[in-house]
């Protein structure tokens, strides 16, 4: 059997082939991140970077801690005061949802019982985000962005 000579035309193609992937990899890698970037998440940044210390000093004067859980096909979110007791907001929406994209996300109808704040959802294992946004009896904002982790 005779040996094939290495060309110039064959390292062409080698080296266009490889640049071919590269770019196309990189392009459909451009393309879904943009097509799956949920969008703005303020107005103005340097408004909100104003607001920010005035507002973080208003939720940390609350002392609420916020905990998710998802069993039995059920969100549980547990807002608690600085001594444990569970707190009843006046008002309460959330966001649930993916962290990398918008498609599965859904606003669960939550209720206070007692004890926590529960909705009926049924959740595909992986990292969930709830973005929630809660409103204290004095009418102080607290929102917040809690990770679960679904096992599965």
């Amino acid at each position: 059997m005779a040996e094939r000579e290495f060309t110039g035309r064959h390292a062409a193609i080698l080296f266009v082939g490889a640049f071919a992937v590269i770019i196309t990899v990189n392009l459909a890698l451009a393309y879904n991140a943009v097509r799956t970037f949920p969008g703005v998440e303020v107005q103005n940044s340097y408004v909100a970077s104003q607001e920010f210390n005035t507002r973080l000093a208003q939720q940390q004067a609350l002392g609420w801690s916020v905990r998710a859980d998802a069993q039995g096909g059920q969100v549980i979110l547990s807002i608690t005061d600085t001594d444990g007791a569970p707190v009843r907001v006046a008002e309460l929406t959330a966001t649930l949802g993916r962290a990398t994209h918008v498609q599965d996300d859904i606003d669960p109808a939550f209720v206070f019982d007692g004890a926590a704040y529960v909705a009926p959802v049924d959740l595909a294992p992986g990292n969930w985000n709830i973005r929630m946004v809660a409103k204290a009896a004095d009418g102080t904002r607290f929102s917040q962005r809690v990770v679960l982790h679904v096992r599965g």
